[in-house]
């Protein structure tokens, strides 16, 4: 009884798990419907962007600043926690930027949403990761906003004893690190399927 009171305090942790098995299913669904149409008639393979394997390299960066953060803040080092957190804010920052050049460098290669259904799994499998990821940024933003209101040694370290904070915070990693193996494993499905363009498009 007194586990079920607990564990209905922390809504925060229900939700991210849900976020994250629903997520799954979503993308395991589109994965499936990728390879029973690309057996289908008018499917023709395209080259990824290599600016798809830089942001690849970015969100992978931005796990490691998050995980430096989460350490410092566990041991009480607030000015590294706040220096690793806008890091890791800034690389998430340009995941967006660099899968949007992506997309330019799609569209000016000519490949849409319409025509080949190839080029559009691509739009849409790589989108719905950048909501995710978006999503990611908007929690970074709250504890970021919260770090850097605490500057002050007593109010960090107050803060950090708190413990729906310090289970916020854990939660705000594990979805991160969540939504970067994720993509890793989508830009391999990705990279099997097509491969990388390795000109470079400006």
């Amino acid at each position: 009884m007194s586990n079920f009171i607990t564990k209905r305090r922390e809504p925060f942790r229900f939700m991210v798990w849900l976020g994250i098995a629903s997520s799954v299913m979503l993308f395991t669904m589109l994965l499936v419907a990728y390879v029973i149409r690309r057996a289908g008639s008018g499917w023709a393979d395209i080259k990824l962007p290599n600016v798809f394997l830089a942001s690849t390299f970015v969100i992978l960066l931005s796990s490691f600043t998050l995980h430096t953060a989460h350490q410092a803040f566990r041991h009480e080092r607030f000015g590294s926690y706040r220096t690793n957190m806008v890091t890791t804010f800034v690389l998430g920052t340009l995941f967006i930027l660099l899968q949007g050049w992506g997309w330019y460098q799609m569209i000016q290669a000519g490949i849409g949403l319409e025509g080949n259904p190839a080029g559009g799994f691509v739009y849409i499998i790589s989108g719905i990761h950048l909501l995710h990821i978006l999503i990611g940024l908007i929690f970074l933003a709250i504890v970021l906003a919260e770090a850097l209101r605490r500057r002050p040694y007593i109010d960090s370290f107050v803060y950090s004893v708190n413990p729906p904070n310090r289970l916020k915070i854990k939660m705000i990693v594990l979805y991160w690190h969540f939504v970067d193996v994720l993509w890793i494993g989508l830009f391999a499905f990705l990279v099997v399927h097509h491969g990388v363009d390795w000109q470079l498009h400006l």
